[in-house]
């Protein structure tokens, strides 16, 4: 009876570290893994990177882990899926809202009305109108978030995507340590 008290005491104790455990060092579980379950399946290779060769995005073969090495200027950029489409994106803390131009969000099946556009908002290149919208899924490896809040923005407003804060915010933690954006979920 003492026997399999202790057995099971130390089961549950082993079982209740492991999280603690992988939490503080990630890569020695990954370690472990590879060696006991072999190479990663086709699905979890690198996702590559927008805007510089030198800028890989991995993920992890445990969990929902992203690591974006920031770019020569120092931006992370990658490649995302919004609505199941290939999107190139920069991620912006400054950002409150994930944005999107016009074009993005026909091509990601976002269809707006001029009337739509009441919002006024202060941008980089100056004070535009924008459109409030919801993005069904928004993806990066395997990492995915549903009904993300954004903002549509004329063409000429806005070049590009950005990733804000709608998003991030939905993660279990990002954080940017020795030039790498690490993104958890």
């Amino acid at each position: 009876m003492l026997r399999k008290f202790l057995i099971v005491g130390i089961s549950a104790g082993v079982s209740a570290a492991v999280p603690t455990l992988y939490e503080r060092n990630p890569e020695a579980f990954e370690t472990m893994l590879s060696a006991v379950i072999g190479e990663p399946e086709p699905d979890r290779q690198p996702v590559s990177a927008i805007a510089s060769p030198r800028a890989p995005v991995t993920h992890a073969p445990l969990g929902r882990k992203i690591e974006i090495t920031a770019d020569p200027r120092g931006h992370f950029t990658a490649d995302f899926r919004l609505n199941g489409r290939p999107v190139a994106a920069m991620i912006d803390t400054g950002a409150t809202l994930v944005a999107i131009n016009a074009s993005t969000a026909r091509r990601i099946g976002i269809a707006l009305r001029p009337d739509e556009f009441r919002y006024k908002v202060e941008t980089a290149n100056g004070p535009t109108k924008a459109a409030a919208t919801t993005i069904d899924n928004l993806q990066i490896g395997r990492i995915v978030v549903d009904k993300v809040q954004a903002v549509v923005l004329d063409d000429r407003a806005l070049s590009g995507t950005l990733i804000g804060m709608s998003f991030l915010n939905r993660l279990g933690k990002f954080e940017v340590k020795n030039g790498t954006l690490v993104m958890l979920q």
